[in-house]
């Protein structure tokens, strides 16, 4: 019986890790998880990581330096960096001092997490020189081709895939039971209070001139927790200075967005992930249109696909429906049906579309959606020796932007990390480890506190 591959999955946030650890599964459906989370403004807390409801054999809390040492001394076959791209490139340029030429190391595979709508140029180069740089659909795929021929970079890693979270049971209409709107809101978009004010008034109102319908007002994280994005204005706290309160029928709600969209029949956001699992499961989906249609907002992404309208248009009934053409270049087009055979909880409580017998998630026609991807990796684990990482920022083309990415991951300019950056766990007691743990915790509790209470404060009185 061969040997189970060992992965490891780095990750920055609770979205990510989402998606690192399912896309892991993708590529490599035998194996043995290991995660690590970065350190940092971000790091998900034990009930965000529950929620998500994806696990590793073992998970641990690191800074960049301290996983490139983890890497270099354990025989990793595959590393999954699930990174904003600054991360992404200290891990790569970390990885190329480690095996400055041709060795046995990990395959290197990156992507992104969602809907990408703005910095493309900026993320892209800053993924460049990982293995594989998946693109969840083809409209992706040939945008980052371009981003890297265009500036004549070798775009062989782009791998076309799809988004791992896509699939569950394909909608079916409300009949006997309360006809559901689930309002999904993001973090930072929109970012002024008074837009997310507004934006959360209007779902009330959805509320009160539907009293037959239950709003549910999806929520992210928790006062105190962050995700990818920085959530200055919780709408926890705008909930409770809604004029005359919530109708009885409009509440907050927490928990998976793969079990919230078993019961959804109308999804709104502006511009969320979760359209796209939406979509992809046949719901209504609607995409604000009431801050109007801008790159700042995302929802400019959604253009063509039939579902941009108005809190005043659902109001007056209507349900938007994806166009299949735009679907099919965004790669969530319907899927063929609830998953019937695969075992695993992770696997139930985030709803993916997989194959039974073999663990693999598949499109509309039943293809294997990561089948390119899962053969290069094969392809790439088969060698005797992989080339050493070759990201397009180096000192020669980027001077002046590259030695400030790695600094802030206590990395040299040469990939190397800073004297002190990896702090040795051999010779720390339990009791200084804790202590230290304790410390982190409340550093990073006094940083949201600044971020969502005192920051606010400080802008609306320099508005003076």
């Amino acid at each position: 019986m061969p040997e189970r591959k060992r992965v490891a999955v780095l990750a920055d946030s609770d979205t990510r890790w989402k998606w690192g650890a399912l896309t892991a599964r993708r590529l490599v459906p035998d194996h043995q998880l290991t995660g690590f989370l970065l350190r940092g403004r971000a790091t998900p807390t034990a009930r965000q990581l529950g929620e998500v409801g994806v696990r590793a054999d073992r998970l641990s809390e690191v800074t960049c330096a301290e996983f490139l040492a983890e890497i270099e001394r354990e025989r990793y076959d595959v590393v999954v960096l699930a990174l904003v791209g600054g991360a992404v490139q200290a891990v790569l340029h970390g990885a190329r001092a480690l095996w400055p030429a041709p060795a046995r190391r990990p395959v290197l595979v990156t992507g992104y997490v969602g809907v990408v709508y703005e910095k493309l140029a900026d993320g892209l180069l800053l993924r460049h020189g990982a293995d594989l740089v998946l693109a969840n659909s083809r409209h992706d795929a040939q945008r980052f081709r371009a981003v890297y021929e265009g500036v004549g970079a070798d775009a062989a890693a782009v791998t076309e895939t799809a988004l791992p979270f896509l699939g569950g049971a394909p909608y079916e209409p409300a009949g006997s039971r309360a006809h559901t709107v689930v309002f999904a809101v993001q973090p930072s978009v929109p970012d002024s209070r008074a837009d997310r004010a507004y934006l959360l008034e209007r779902a009330a109102g959805h509320a009160r001139r539907h009293p037959d319908r239950e709003v549910l007002i999806k929520l992210r994280s928790k006062p105190g927790e962050h995700t990818t994005h920085l959530e200055e204005q919780p709408y926890q706290r705008l909930a409770e200075k809604v004029p005359g309160g919530l109708p009885p029928n409009c509440r907050l709600l927490y928990g998976n967005m793969g079990e919230v969209l078993d019961g959804t029949d109308l999804l709104v956001t502006v511009s969320s992930t979760a359209a796209l699992e939406s979509l992809h499961r046949s719901i209504p989906t609607a995409i604000l249109t009431d801050l109007g249609i801008r790159e700042a907002l995302g929802n400019h992404h959604f253009l063509g696909s039939g579902c941009l309208a108005s809190w005043d248009q659902l109001d007056s009934g209507l349900l938007p429906t994806g166009d299949p053409v735009w679907l099919a270049a965004q790669g969530v087009l319907p899927g063929p049906g609830p998953d019937r055979g695969t075992d695993g909880a992770a696997d139930r409580a985030t709803g993916h579309a997989m194959d039974g017998a073999s663990g693999r998630a598949t499109d509309t026609a039943g293809a294997d959606a990561y089948a390119v991807a899962r053969a290069k990796v094969a392809g790439l684990l088969a060698a005797t020796r992989l080339p050493s990482p070759a990201p397009y920022y180096t000192r020669t083309t980027a001077p002046g932007y590259l030695p400030g990415i790695l600094a802030r991951h206590h990395l040299a300019p040469d990939g190397t990390p800073l004297p002190g950056a990896a702090r040795p766990a051999a010779g720390e007691s339990r009791l200084r480890r804790r202590l230290r743990g304790h410390l982190r915790e409340a550093a990073r509790g006094a940083y949201r506190h600044g971020v969502q209470r005192v920051a606010p404060v400080i802008r609306r009185l320099g508005e003076l």
